[in-house]
């Protein structure tokens, strides 16, 4: 790996995990519980659409590790690597077409990102009553998904990274 392309997942892992340790800390906006804005994924779009997606992949992967080993716990890991594999996934799929924008994309992950936290929750708790809980996160999801699409989008353009 080029130098350059380390220091910027470094900081790009440095960037997630802070953005995720302050949103962490900052009281939801709403009554309902567990919607966050997902803040670190500007971070993740970023690197999906400037480094590609393993390095994505990578960033999001430790990033998930990370914040629960430091900030989290062990249920947490597993709800957060459930969505993070789905929203990732869900991602690189519809980056890959180039169809759509990093906003789409964005919204794609903080929905795919809800769907994966529910089907663990539903599968560890053993219950299928979560899934009513579901329209609720894809509606967060969906708004979240905007303004990190957003935010990531006017990073991609202004941030170049050629040697």
């Amino acid at each position: 790996m080029r130098t350059k392309k380390v220091a910027v997942m470094g900081l790009a892992v440095t960037l997630a995990m802070i953005l995720s340790f302050v949103e962490s800390q900052v009281p939801a906006f709403v009554a309902v519980p567990g919607v966050k804005m997902g803040l670190a994924n500007i971070a993740v779009v970023f690197v999906l659409y400037k480094l590609g997606w393993r390095e994505a992949a990578l960033i999001s992967l430790l990033r998930v590790f990370l914040v629960s080993l430091l900030f989290g716990n062990f249920a947490s890991l597993f709800y957060s690597l459930a969505g993070a594999v789905l929203s990732l996934a869900g991602m690189i799929a519809l980056k890959k077409t180039g169809l759509f924008s990093e906003i789409a994309v964005s919204v794609s992950g903080g929905v795919l990102h809800n769907v994966g936290q529910i089907a663990m929750a539903c599968l560890l708790l053993q219950t299928d009553v979560l899934r009513y809980y579901l329209p609720f996160l894809v509606l967060s999801g969906i708004l979240a998904g905007i303004v990190i699409g957003l935010l990531a989008g006017v990073l991609i353009k202004r941030i170049r990274l050629e040697a």
